[in-house]
């Protein structure tokens, strides 16, 4: 089993959600987050212009069986880019054992 989570622009959210749920992937965990990163967002207010270098993203979290991970990983990554600095990361690592708490169950079985 697999953890993947990615970072992503709060805008492209419900099209990643979109393609996710067309590759199958029907439960995720999600959070709106705030980072620094190399984009640089302005604001403007009342005709002035402020800049600031916190971001604000949606961070998902989403486990998957081996064989899942490429389908996922291409799912956000046809989704949710711009071409632009800021698009985001994923990042992808291992899950030693999952368990369904109703029943006591563990292994791939339990992502079903």
């Amino acid at each position: 089993m697999k953890k993947i989570e990615a970072i992503i622009r709060k805008s492209k959210f419900s099209v990643v959600k979109e393609a996710l749920h067309n590759v199958g992937v029907n439960f995720f965990s999600y959070w709106d987050v705030t980072g620094i990163g190399n984009e640089k967002e302005g604001h403007v207010y009342r005709g002035i212009s402020y800049s600031t270098s916190d971001i604000q993203r949606r961070y998902l979290s989403i486990v998957v069986n081996d064989d899942f991970v490429d389908p996922t990983v291409n799912a956000i990554l046809g989704s949710a880019g711009t071409g632009e600095v800021g698009d985001g990361k994923i990042f992808v690592s291992e899950i030693l054992e999952s368990y369904r708490i109703r029943t006591g169950e563990k292994g791939g079985n339990t992502l079903k």
